[in-house]
């Protein structure tokens, strides 16, 4: 990708469902190259458009991170075995005490017993298996874009946000399920499609994806390798933070824009932030320029993310490692 093709994606990532006219209107370029320039990244597979549900509020899922540490020279066939099933979100090698890195979306607590404790554990190569179940999601990975943009042009592109707070439960309907598997299959698909395959007038669909995006049940993510956009390392933090500065630490380190995914987990390092940044020496200056002045923060445990194997339920062809990536 170029500069342009990069300031693209990262205002797709913004607004995934915008027009190629509107995304051109934010950034000042023709509606035309637009279109090319990311219809062209489309059909490649360097971006993907696609949705993803909060779990949490609609009962879909209980999320969790799991470490997993092999038996040496069996990692990516455990990754690849892992990256297979449908309750794990996504799989990441890493570098450290553990080998892969993963985020469970298990529907239920007997699940994720049955899935820890045996099923995991009976794929050849797990050595150890280590859980913490998220309690609270600061940023997903859905809401971050690349920090490409100026502020004015993130605000042409930005939806207005609720006013008033969200409930913590809020359920789908058989109609709205049918249509967030019609977005997670295709974030962009248009509003006549959707119309069309569910029988539904364009008004109702029109209406009922706008109600599932406001609520915030379907999280719409234009997802692309982060080291296509120059943000070659990729790290997790695991942060031990004092309960009483939790929350405050979270919502910091979240509104960063370098932080792709912030969260409140169980365990003893209670906060996982992972972090995508152009080298080593920009992590290096995260840690001690953002993390280190906040008080709360006692302890500090780093890992990079070495190949991705899957994202968001997409799984990746593998070709971006540390060795080649750029």
């Amino acid at each position: 990708m170029d500069v342009l093709d990069r300031r693209l994606v990262a205002a797709l990532q913004v607004s995934p469902r915008a027009s190629w006219g509107e995304l051109g209107r934010a950034l000042g370029e023709h509606e035309r190259t637009v279109a090319r320039r990311l219809l062209r990244l489309m059909a490649e597979g360097m971006v993907r458009v696609t949705a993803i549900h909060d779990d949490a509020r609609t009962g879909g899922g209980l999320p969790a991170h799991l470490h997993v540490r092999v038996r040496p020279g069996t990692a990516a066939a455990v990754a690849r075995a892992l990256s297979e099933r449908p309750d794990i979100r996504a799989v990441f090698a890493l570098t450290g005490a553990q080998d892969l890195g993963c985020e469970l979306v298990p529907p239920s607590r007997e699940h994720l017993h049955d899935l820890v404790s045996a099923q995991i554990s009976a794929i050849d190569g797990v050595v150890q298996t280590q859980t913490q179940v998220v309690l609270h999601t600061f940023r997903t990975v859905a809401e971050w874009h690349a920090p490409l943009l100026t502020d004015e042009e993130v605000a042409r592109l930005r939806r207005a946000t609720p006013a008033a707070p969200l409930p913590d439960v809020d359920g789908l309907s058989p109609l709205e399920k049918e249509i967030a598997g019609l977005l997670v299959a295709d974030g962009r698909i248009p509003v006549a499609a959707v119309a069309e395959r569910l029988g539904l007038s364009q008004p109702t669909a029109r209406r009922r994806i706008a109600s599932l995006l406001e609520r915030r049940l379907l999280l719409l993510r234009a997802e692309a390798e982060p080291a296509l956009l120059g943000l070659a390392v990729e790290a997790q933090l695991w942060l031990k933070v004092r309960p009483n500065g939790l929350d405050r630490t979270g919502r910091t380190l979240a509104a960063h824009p370098h932080v792709r995914y912030c969260a409140a987990t169980t365990g003893v390092h209670r906060l996982i932030v992972q972090v995508a940044v152009a080298h080593e020496a920009a992590l290096h200056a995260f840690l001690s320029g953002v993390v280190g002045p906040l008080d709360e923060v006692t302890d500090l445990d780093v890992t990079l993310i070495t190949r991705a194997y899957k994202r968001g339920h997409l799984r990746k062809s593998g070709l971006l490692t540390m060795e080649n990536r750029s």
